[in-house]
């Protein structure tokens, strides 16, 4: 099984992932009425583990309900000093090198990866550790927020391989990466 790691994100028209407050109330602005999950669980089939920052952990983590992943979830932190008791087992701190990093996940057996929140995602793209991106646009122009990209040191090719269409207002694109 080839090992490959995927970005499955959700972003306004102008590139944020978050607005200026770091809300995402904004991601339900379109009228869902048959509540599509645009893809996400047929995504989340094929992906053996998650590997995500910080931030993006907490804000799961402040959402009511249930934890709402099944497959295991590596937290990238180097100030998170433990996981919250009832999360014990299903999430794993790591600090490190990215490369590091993903050998320890692949070692475990874990291949197909996740990869979640802003400096997490900048960061595997600095890195050129991206192998997929599958962008779910919003029509909303926030005008500022946390952006889904930063600063690159080299330009990275990707093919477009589809685009689908949701409730007739949200487009998801889905991209691999040119090696």
């Amino acid at each position: 099984m080839d090992k490959k790691n995927v970005v499955y994100i959700g972003c306004s028209l102008d590139g944020f992932i978050a607005d200026k407050d770091g809300g995402l109330d904004w991601l339900e602005s379109i009228p869902n009425p048959k509540n599509s999950d645009m893809g996400y669980h047929s995504f989340m089939e094929g992906i053996d583990a998650l590997i995500m920052g910080r931030k993006t952990f907490e804000m799961i983590c402040s959402f009511e309900g249930e934890w709402p992943y099944s497959k295991p979830v590596f937290v990238l932190s180097t100030t998170l000093k433990r996981i919250p008791e009832a999360l014990e087992g299903k999430v794993t701190m790591l600090q490190g090198s990215l490369a590091a990093i993903i050998e320890t996940v692949n070692k475990k057996g874990y291949r197909r990866l996740y990869i979640d929140g802003g400096s997490t995602i900048q960061q595997f793209l600095i890195e050129d550790l991206i192998d997929e991106l599958i962008i779910t646009t919003i029509p909303v122009l926030l005008g500022g927020g946390v952006s889904l990209f930063s600063d690159l040191p080299k330009v990275l090719m990707f093919e477009h391989v589809k685009s689908t269409l949701f409730l007739d207002e949200i487009v998801q694109n889905h991209y691999k990466r040119k090696r």
